[in-house]
């Protein structure tokens, strides 16, 4: 298991293959089509869920844990979806919803757990959440420039080796656990500032 050195509320480990197979990357795109779709309405509702969460925090000092665990499950599943999507694997993503904080263990692969506060929450800085995650999200822009790069270098690699070069996989795989530390963020599961820091 390709495990993180962080102790961020919003994390995930992913364990990589040794090898995919050479027609993976022409193909994995497709087969994703379906988990692209369900992940589509997810994100709209997860999106709608941010908005109800931030009122209710700022006006309550609580988010409801229903809440929390709809946003956990969205991001979850995105990040299983991710790891196909960008042929790191051949095992299909299953299409699972758990509901719980702590990953339902549906994907043997990858396993994406949150530790959300629910209550006790600083309201001023959730009140100007949107402002405070600017500067992630200017690096995160960047990063994922540099990530469409390497997936595109690998493509390549894949298609003619079957493997992932370890630290290609690796940055892009850092950049995802980026991006989800700054979604926990921004999605108010935490009040804690994400960290400028790969890993």
């Amino acid at each position: 298991m390709e495990l993180s050195s962080s102790s961020y509320p919003g994390d995930f480990t992913f364990d990589p293959p040794e090898k995919v197979a050479n027609w993976r990357p022409l193909v994995n795109w497709l087969l994703a089509i379906p988990h692209f779709a369900v992940l589509y309405g997810l994100r709209a509702l997860g999106q709608v869920i941010g908005v109800i969460s931030w009122f209710a925090i700022v006006f309550t000092g609580a988010m409801p844990e229903s809440f929390a665990n709809l946003q956990a499950m969205w991001m979850r599943y995105e990040m299983r979806v991710n790891t196909f999507g960008l042929f790191m694997r051949e095992e299909y993503p299953p299409f699972a919803f758990g509901m719980t904080p702590s990953d339902d263990g549906a994907d043997r692969r990858i396993a994406v757990d949150f530790r959300p506060e629910l209550t006790d929450r600083n309201r001023v800085t959730v009140g100007f959440r949107i402002i405070l995650v600017i500067p992630h999200v200017i690096v995160l822009v960047l990063l994922a420039i540099a990530a469409a790069v390497v997936a595109l270098i690998a493509f390549f690699a894949v298609l003619f080796t079957g493997r992932w070069p370890e630290g290609l996989r690796d940055f892009v795989l850092n950049v995802q656990r980026w991006y989800l530390r700054v979604q926990t963020y921004f999605l108010l599961l935490t009040d804690e500032y994400p960290p400028f820091q790969f890993g």
